[in-house]
């Protein structure tokens, strides 16, 4: 079995609520995925930088947070995908990433990891400065229109949360 099939076996036990199989897993697995995110082969890391996410492994986020500086927009890409992931019920993982996620939504190279980067943020607390980020790439007429498009939703969603009591 490859770490990509044992990825998608993990998040099929984590789906199903399989906590002590999923844990088995993370334990065989765990080397070879600090292995393949070190890799010099860019498809290495895009694998385990999006295996992180369908391990459920919040202990790896540290390595997600490097994937963000990946020299390789795939590999980028999947640590966003697994970024994502991990924060649907957890802010604190955008929160904790957020200046790196308005650099990557503001200025990447890659138009997909850009738009990744901004659907990351929705699942972040809805801080000012965000809003008013995605508010001006909404309103950017030289932006391309799917991120245009992706930054008023997500703008829109954050506006739409409650703000925490301070």
């Amino acid at each position: 079995m490859t770490l990509q099939e044992a990825a998608v076996k993990a998040d099929a036990l984590a789906q199903e609520g399989s906590a002590r199989e999923l844990a088995d897993l993370r334990a065989q697995w765990g080397d070879d995925l600090e292995s393949a995110a070190r890799s010099a082969d860019f498809r290495e890391r895009a694998v385990a930088f999006r295996a992180i996410g369908q391990f459920r492994w919040r202990q790896k986020e540290e390595l997600l947070r490097r994937g963000l500086d990946d020299e390789s927009p795939a590999a980028r890409g999947s640590a966003l995908l697994s970024l994502e992931l991990l924060s649907r019920d957890h802010p604190s993982t955008i929160n904790s990433v957020r200046s790196l996620l308005h650099n990557l939504a503001t200025v990447d190279g890659n138009a997909a990891v850009r738009r990744l980067a901004i659907v990351c943020l929705r699942n972040g607390s809805p801080q000012r400065e965000t809003i008013v980020l995605l508010d001006g790439l909404a309103e950017d007429d030289e932006a391309e229109p799917e991120l245009r498009q992706a930054a008023a939703k997500v703008s829109q969603t954050l506006k739409r949360k409650p703000q925490s009591k301070k």
